[in-house]
C-alpha cells in the first residue's frame, strides 16, 4: 500500500475534519492529562486547525485544515523513504504540492533543521473532488514503503468500531462502543458520556479540552 491508495480511501475534507475531532475527543476522555496518540487543535492559527498523531516512537502525521483545503504530511521513521537516509526528501513527495500549501511544507513544527520530516504527503483543495499525491517512484520490496498504510488506517476505515479496536489495544481496557458512537456522531459531550467512557475522568477538565477542539458540550447548570 502507498499514499496513492490512501488518497482513494480518505473521506472528503469536511467528513475527515469531523472524524479527526471525534477521535481526539474520545481519546481525551480515555486518557485525560496523559500522552495521547491523537490530538486536535482548533486554534492552531487564526485560520487553521490541525489534527496530529504522535505514537511516542518517532512516527507522526499532521493534517492542517485551512481555508485552502487540507494538507496531510506523515513521517514513518523506519521508512526507506525517510529524509534522514540522504538528508533530502524522497523525490516526488512534495514536488507537486500547490502553492496554497507551501507554508505547511516549511512549517517549523514539520521540519528538522529546515528539512521537511515527511515520507508521505496528501492534499485536497476546497471544492476539490479528490485527494492528491505526487508522482513517486517507490522503493521495491516494501508492502508499505512510505508508512501511509499503517498510519492512516483509522482514517481510511473511519467507523466507531475501528476506533474502539485501537483504543482497547492501546489502553488495554474495555471501551464502551455506544459511547464512541455518540462521540463519532458529534453529539454534545455530557457528564454521563464521560462517566461511561472513563469513570476516572473529570467532566469539567474534559469539557475544557472539548471546547478547545471545537467539540460541542452540554452546559451543566449548578444550583445557587
Amino acid at each position: 500500500m502507498t499514499v496513492h491508495d490512501a488518497a482513494a480511501m480518505l473521506p472528503d475534507i469536511r467528513s475527515l475534519q469531523h472524524l479527526c475531532r471525534s477521535v481526539a475527543l474520545a481519546e481525551a476522555v480515555l486518557n485525560p492529562g496523559g500522552h495521547r496518540y491523537y490530538s486536535y487543535d482548533a486554534h492552531w492559527s487564526e485560520t487553521e486547525q490541525v489534527f496530529s498523531m504522535r505514537n511516542g516512537s518517532g512516527d507522526e502525521y499532521d493534517i492542517v485544515f485551512s481555508p485552502a483545503g487540507a494538507y496531510l504530511r506523515g513521517f514513518d521513521h523506519e521508512s526507506p523513504m525517510s529524509p534522514y537516509v540522504d538528508d533530502a526528501v524522497w523525490p516526488g513527495i512534495l514536488d507537486a504540492v500547490p502553492e496554497a500549501f507551501a507554508a505547511q511544507i516549511d512549517e517549523p513544527a514539520f521540519t528538522d533543521d529546515g528539512v521537511p520530516g515527511v515520507t508521505f504527503c496528501l492534499w485536497r483543495g476546497t471544492g476539490d473532488g479528490e485527494w492528491h499525491a505526487g508522482r513517486i517512484d517507490f522503493p521495491g520490496g516494501h508492502p508499505d514503503p512510505d508508512g501511509s498504510g499503517w498510519m492512516l488506517g483509522l482514517l481510511m476505515d473511519p467507523g466507531p468500531e475501528t476506533f474502539r479496536s485501537f483504543a482497547e489495544d492501546y489502553y488495554e481496557r474495555p471501551v464502551d462502543l455506544e459511547s464512541v458512537r455518540h462521540v463519532f456522531a458529534e453529539r454534545p459531550l455530557t457528564p454521563e458520556l464521560v462517566a461511561r467512557l472513563n469513570p476516572l475522568a473529570s467532566f469539567a477538565d474534559v469539557s475544557k479540552e472539548a471546547e478547545l477542539m471545537g467539540y460541542p458540550v452540554t452546559p451543566v447548570h449548578t444550583s445557587s
